[in-house]
């Protein structure tokens, strides 16, 4: 029998991170164990932008040990294939070690890449941190192609994905390009997510909080306040000092980060900063919850409710 593994998702400001500390808590005093955090995020791995990315605060970090929190260098590349492979054997090594995993995170693309080992590529036109990255790939195997010719895409694309190259039946400069954008978007080979055949070594129970949306706007609103004042734009200052962009850095180009930079680049106001910032996490949220509405397999509970969810490990 497979091993359970709690997962923990929502949409962004839900309350997700105290949820899952008060959750460890439990599952540690019930069963003696020691309980590790697997962080489903997308742009908490990164370092240097703690406050942006609404990171654990330092003592919950030293409550229990996080994965997959401030990690990488803001230049690192990382995507969800990539996340779902590392994530699965951390999660391995968590339970060979004696210890209990806990999933938590807001990403859907990430968590389905985890729990399930492979997604609808499709369904990635509708994941709004994948739109402009989608977009700027393509471009750049396009131009590739016109300055290199479609033989030298043809080589990439048989390191990265021989089986693909080999099973075309007419190798074409639209086939080639969508194999290579699949397999650099989402670490996965195309002729891999065709055989949907990936060992997932445990079985997750899915739970998002769920909250009123006037409620969940109002948290958001409040968070983005809170947010401010700890630093926010000191932080994203810092980043500018140093040459870090969010046209130039996909790690940045998320909300809350990229607001601030137009106001420092004098393309906005404070006050029409501050608007967008909440404004755009609401819709953020709104697609988050889109997403994760489509998986039938995760049941919604209220804080309260998810807070004593009881589960057998």
């Amino acid at each position: 029998m497979k091993p359970k593994v709690l997962v923990i998702t929502g949409p962004t400001a839900s309350g997700k991170t105290d949820i899952s500390i008060k959750i460890a808590e439990e599952i540690s005093s019930k069963t003696g164990k020691n309980v590790e955090i697997i962080s489903a995020d997308s742009r908490q791995v990164y370092k240097q932008i703690p406050i942006a990315t609404a990171q654990p605060e330092k003592e919950q970090l030293r409550k229990f040990k996080h994965h997959f929190i401030n990690e990488l260098p803001l230049k690192a590349e990382f995507n969800a294939g990539e996340f779902g492979k590392k994530g699965r054997t951390v999660i391995d090594k968590v339970i060979k070690s004696g210890c209990i995993p806990v999933i938590v995170g807001g990403s859907g693309l990430y968590i389905s890449s985890l729990v399930y080992g492979l997604f609808d590529y499709d369904e990635l036109q509708d994941a709004d941190e994948m739109k402009q990255k989608q977009k700027k790939l393509r471009e750049d195997l396009y131009s590739k192609m016109e300055k290199n010719g479609l033989d030298k895409l043809i080589n990439e694309l048989k390191k990265a994905d021989p089986e693909t190259v080999k099973n075309m039946p007419n190798v074409t400069a639209r086939r080639v390009i969508r194999a290579l954008e699949v397999y650099y978007l989402t670490g996965i080979p195309l002729s891999a997510m065709k055989k949907k055949k990936i060992e997932i070594n445990f079985e997750p129970v899915q739970i998002g909080v769920n909250l009123e949306r006037t409620e969940l706007y109002e948290r958001i609103n409040k968070r983005v306040d809170s947010m401010l004042e700890k630093g926010l734009i000191e932080e994203v200052k810092k980043l500018k000092a140093k040459g870090y962009h969010y046209k130039n850095y996909n790690s940045l180009n998320t909300v809350g980060v990229k607001e601030v930079f137009d106001h420092l680049d004098g393309l906005i106001s404070y006050d029409r900063m501050l608007e967008l910032i909440k404004q755009n996490t609401r819709r953020f949220a709104k697609r988050q919850l889109t997403w994760f509405r489509k998986d039938k397999n995760i049941k919604w509970l209220t804080p309260y409710e998810a807070v004593n969810y009881k589960i057998s490990f």
